[in-house]
């Protein structure tokens, strides 16, 4: 009779799902959010910088290349200023391959800055170096980089805003 009632123990046995312990839940229930994943997947790695196409990296502050060209600023620009009239002033110092004018809505005229793109850095730099301080249109212009990695340290012109 022993064997028969160890079969029974076993065929009940084997009926019954395991228990589990809380604690046992807990850890087999995925969290959501950051940090929660133990390994790095294909996402994580591109993430971390591997996978994507970079720009120049230089060390320290100074300007960044755009993903087209080299982009400067030109602020204090006159109102009635076109698209010609910020091509012909800085067309001399190379090809400009993109000029935005920014024109205000309601009236129609010019914000007052224009962003202007070359192909190599030089010919920007060529550019705010020769710009810097000009007059257009009775204005006088002030150039600098539109994009920079760092704080890019200037003089300020004037005591700032009152």
């Amino acid at each position: 009779m022993a064997n028969y009632d160890d079969d029974l123990m076993e065929d009940a046995e084997e009926a019954q799902p395991p228990q589990r312990v809380r604690s046992q839940v807990n850890a087999v229930r995925k969290q959501k959010g950051r940090g929660f994943r133990e390994g790095m997947d294909v996402d994580d790695e591109r993430h971390a910088g591997r996978g994507y196409e970079s720009l120049e990296t230089g060390i320290g502050p100074g300007p960044a290349k755009s993903v087209e060209g080299w982009v400067i600023f030109i602020t204090n620009v006159n109102e009635e200023a076109s698209e010609d009239d910020i091509h012909e002033a800085c067309s001399e110092f190379g090809e400009v391959k993109n000029i935005h004018l920014n024109l205000d809505r309601r009236t129609g005229y010019v914000k007052g800055y224009a962003l202007v793109e070359y192909a190599t850095r030089k010919e920007a730099q060529d550019a705010i170096a020769a710009l810097q301080g000009t007059e257009l249109l009775t204005k006088t212009l002030d150039v600098t980089w539109a994009f920079s990695k760092g704080p890019v340290r200037r003089a300020r012109v004037g005591a700032g805003r009152r």
